[in-house]
């Protein structure tokens, strides 16, 4: 199961957020620096609202979306790289995810301590940036030296090696992540091999609070008297403040990462988790805002990952599948059971909105729309298969 990591700068609500995205009080989420030494672990179940609609075709007794693994991760702070604070679990835990979320503070509260003492998220998201790219540089110079006996000696492969470390340190010396380098296909699976930091796919996470939640999505400085509570009219001018806050980290995620940044109330959330769902959004509904930071995160997670959803239905159950895009459909078959893809036939496929819109697999087939894949055919998310195999 793949795994995203969540990180930040401490009592920037990681483990509020931890606990809200995997719906339990598991991790401790104190007001002090550290209070998580020690990662937690969570499953989290991927929201697909199209496994529903399905299971009502099919009349499923039961429905099995996919999961993703979330693990809360100490805090770091500045120096980790240099074993500072916990420094060194950080760096060892976060070696082990496939994805990052960086949780940034974008909330003003005097009662909840930030190490810097006041709230700057860009510089917050510098001070996590600088310390992974100061650990993938000295990474990556051991690794360097490690290879000039090798490349002196003549080997091809040596010298094929350190051309792309030399071309990442340059890159990381110029302070930008390694997952925005420039390298072929070939260089990148051989930059794979390295296991850095920066080279992680990464998301990041606005945490605001209440009163903000609604009015996150407008800009810095526009009327927002009907879209929060005010005070004889006055909006509260915090609005603005995490608006701004907001804004600067959508842009510094999509000008250094070429990634998003959601909005998220990790409080909230968090003190939702002893409702039901519908519970759940209807009381953020009652916000302003219509859909759950914690699922837009998740569903975010999941395609960061470069994951897809492929579909299967019946009266047992109606079930989402985990695959990487691009993958074929024997690969796909794989992902139930091994003899699936050892005794691949062939692939009964229809788009999940075709098979929706005609609404049963009766019409779709009459309709000519069922279609017989065979194990070349890429499989496409939202695709509701039946295998066919003989082993």
């Amino acid at each position: 199961m793949l795994r995203a990591g969540i990180v930040g700068l401490p009592n920037v609500g990681k483990s509020t957020l931890f606990n809200a995205v995997t719906r339990t009080h598991k991790a401790s989420a104190e007001n002090y620096p550290f209070c998580t030494i020690d990662p937690n672990v969570g499953i989290v179940t991927v929201p697909d609202p199209r496994l529903t609609k399905l299971a009502e075709i099919s009349h499923s007794a039961k429905i099995v979306p996919t999961a993703i693994e979330f693990v809360d991760i100490a805090g770091l702070v500045k120096g980790a790289s240099a074993g500072e604070g916990l420094g060194n679990q950080f760096l060892h835990h976060i070696r082990e995810v496939d994805a990052i979320v960086q949780v940034v503070r974008c909330f003003e509260n005097p009662d909840v301590h930030h190490v810097s003492a006041t709230i700057d998220p860009i510089r917050d998201i510098e001070v996590i940036n600088t310390e992974l790219i100061l650990a993938d540089l000295a990474s990556l110079q051991k690794r360097k030296d490690r290879l000039q006996k090798e490349v002196r000696a003549g080997s091809k492969t040596a010298k094929t090696e350190d051309a792309v470390v030399e071309k990442l340190l340059l890159h990381l010396d110029a302070s930008k992540p390694a997952i925005t380098a420039e390298l072929t296909p070939e260089e990148r699976e051989i930059a794979g091999g390295f296991f850095l930091l920066t080279s992680k796919p990464t998301i990041f996470a606005c945490n605001v609070s209440e009163p903000d939640l609604a009015v996150a999505s407008v800009p810095a400085g526009a009327d927002r008297v009907s879209k929060g509570p005010t005070r004889a009219g006055v909006i509260d001018p915090g609005y603005d403040i995490a608006a701004t806050h907001i804004a600067a980290v959508q842009s510094y995620a999509q000008h250094h990462f070429a990634t998003e940044a959601v909005v998220i109330s990790a409080q909230i959330e968090s003190e939702l988790v002893d409702l039901s769902e519908n519970e759940a959004m209807e009381y953020l509904r009652g916000l302003g805002v219509q859909d759950s930071g914690v699922n837009q995160l998740i569903r975010s997670v999941y395609h960061l990952l470069g994951l897809h959803t492929f579909l299967t239905t019946g009266e047992k159950e109606t079930r989402a599948w985990t695959i990487h895009a691009g993958e074929k459909a024997a690969a796909a078959a794989g992902a139930i059971h091994s003899d699936f893809e050892r005794g691949f036939i062939a692939a009964e496929t229809i788009h999940y909105e075709d098979l929706v819109s005609l609404g049963s697999f009766a019409k779709a087939r009459e309709a000519g729309r069922l279609r017989t894949e065979g194990k070349d055919y890429v499989v496409r998310d939202g695709d509701v298969i039946l295998f066919r195999f003989n082993v």
